[in-house]
């Protein structure tokens, strides 16, 4: 068996418990409003550019490259966290 990471396996909890703390330290967001539930646009009052901001902090967050077409789908934590 080879392990080429050093790092611990990602665990939902893990993605969930990051992706949260991105957005809690988001400007714009009120943490006490937010949930895994919370609709970026319809709950949280963000607009389309604050939307593209949030995914390109989680690109930054996890690492990798999130396509234009999925981003788009991403309206709530918990569809990132899905993702």
């Amino acid at each position: 068996v080879r392990d080429y990471s050093s790092k611990p396996p990602l665990t939902l909890d893990l993605i969930q418990q990051r992706v949260l703390l991105v957005l809690k330290l988001y400007d714009k967001i009120n943490p006490e409003k937010l949930s895994v539930e919370s609709h970026f646009m319809q709950d949280l009052g963000l607009d389309s550019l604050d939307h593209v901001e949030i995914i390109m902090a989680m690109e930054d967050e996890f690492g990798f490259e999130i396509p234009d077409a999925d981003a788009e789908k991403l309206l709530r934590p918990a569809d990132i966290i899905r993702y």
